[in-house]
């Protein structure tokens, strides 16, 4: 099968949702980090890339698809068998939203691309989304997801992880991920993605050794370090996922100086780099 005449005349209609943000998705993911209480009240900027617990798809149960991702979707693209895994994105920040906003979003596909992988092809598919309060533009956001083809029973081939040290780092955060940071975290996005909870379907479809940490929760670690130690807003923020990690694994996130920014980067303990980054400052 060749995913470019799969996905060829694919052009979704954009998508516009509204919400108010509420204070209760704050506090609820302060208390995963173990902060000594929610970093934000009504009123206040939500920290970049928190927005992520809002806008949230309210999927019925007798939608969602074999690998629990709904079935369809606006911008879930038409491949047979389709696995998903988050790539990576890019965030700039125009100004803040705060809790209590009532926040406008436009979403729209901005590319796909076809590759060749070690597992066979694989599609790029890229979602921008626009935040808006009002008229004023507050944040635009490209998703990068990668999907490919793989029936059940053919569990994909991975690589064997090279161990890397530490990096050179100003500043360094240890979070351990055991299954309950897995739920909650799963929880708190909607994300019924069973690689993160479902143990047998993990290891005998998808052919990992054990649950997936998700790719955007080493995001959002990563920028911790900017938001615990910088001394300004995060203007812009891109992160690349390179390898998985599993959970029980202690991620240790790292960040360094560079220039009007901090480059960024965290791994599992012992293993290999999972994701980099690099946030800049206003």
């Amino acid at each position: 099968m060749n995913l470019a005449d799969v996905l060829r005349g694919w052009a979704p209609a954009p998508l516009e949702t509204a919400e108010v943000i509420g204070p209760w998705p704050t506090a609820a993911f302060s208390a995963l980090l173990d902060l000594p209480g929610a970093v934000a009240g009504p009123g206040e900027p939500l920290p970049p890339l928190w927005h992520w617990f809002h806008f949230l798809e309210p999927t019925p149960q007798a939608a969602l698809g074999e690998d629990g991702h709904p079935a369809e979707g606006r911008f879930l693209p038409p491949i047979p068998d389709r696995r998903r895994m988050i790539a990576g994105g890019r965030l700039w920040v125009h100004a803040p939203i705060r809790i209590g906003d009532r926040i406008d979003r436009r979403s729209e596909l901005a590319e796909v691309a076809v590759k060749d992988g070690r597992s066979g092809q694989l599609a790029f598919v890229t979602v921008r989304h626009e935040y808006r309060r009002g008229g004023e533009l507050l944040l635009t956001e490209d998703q990068d997801v990668v999907y490919r083809s793989q029936p059940a029973g053919q569990p994909r081939r991975l690589a064997t992880p090279v161990a890397a040290e530490e990096p050179p780092h100003d500043w360094k955060i240890a979070m351990s991920t055991g299954p309950q940071v897995l739920f909650r975290f799963s929880a708190l996005t909607y994300n019924t993605h069973r690689i993160h909870y479902d143990q047998p379907y993990v290891t005998g479809v998808e052919g990992y050794p054990g649950l997936v940490v998700h790719g955007p929760l080493l995001a959002l670690l990563l920028l911790e370090i900017p938001r615990r130690y910088g001394d300004r807003p995060v203007a812009a923020f891109d992160y690349r996922l390179s390898s998985p990690v599993f959970a029980g694994a202690t991620v240790l996130t790292h960040g360094r100086r560079d220039g009007d920014g901090v480059a960024l980067s965290a791994m599992a303990e012992g293993g290999a780099r999972a994701v980099t980054g690099t946030a800049r400052f206003a």
